[in-house]
């Protein structure tokens, strides 16, 4: 089993978790764009129930590109994503790799919404593609 450990920029909100994650992935979404200020977010997808809080985060609800329901976890005092649930993959939360206290393990294998990439952004030939969310 995989220890996944790490927090927000300010060190207010910590999470744990021991599990391995269901997939990692590369979303070019335009929210996701939107949220992390750049082309795209890394995520790592966690059964929601192996994942440990500590720590008060705002959750900020919406609707992804997905036009599905989504809930952005982020910490209230410096602003850092730290994860998501969405309708479309209900038991799941995807947590911003960028967060993890140890990044070097992170491989994704899907790129999600691709239709929404900037066209700038090459990356790894062997993930898998996808222009929206695989359902």
């Amino acid at each position: 089993m995989k220890e996944i450990i790490g927090g927000c920029l300010c060190g207010q909100v910590r999470y744990r978790a021991e599990v391995e994650p269901a997939f990692t992935a590369v979303c070019h979404c335009k929210n996701c764009q939107k949220q992390v200020g750049t082309a795209f977010t890394v995520w790592v997808a966690l059964p929601k129930s192996s994942l440990s809080v500590q720590g008060t985060v705002k959750t900020f609800l919406g609707t992804g590109d997905s036009s599905q329901a989504v809930e952005r976890h982020f910490c209230p005092d410096c602003g850092s994503p730290i994860a998501t649930d969405s309708a479309v993959l209900p038991g799941l939360t995807l947590v911003n790799a960028g967060t993890l206290d140890d990044t070097s393990w992170i491989s994704p294998t899907k790129e999600l919404f691709c239709d929404s990439a900037q066209p700038w952004v090459k990356l790894s030939g062997a993930m898998q593609r996808f222009s929206r969310m695989p359902v």
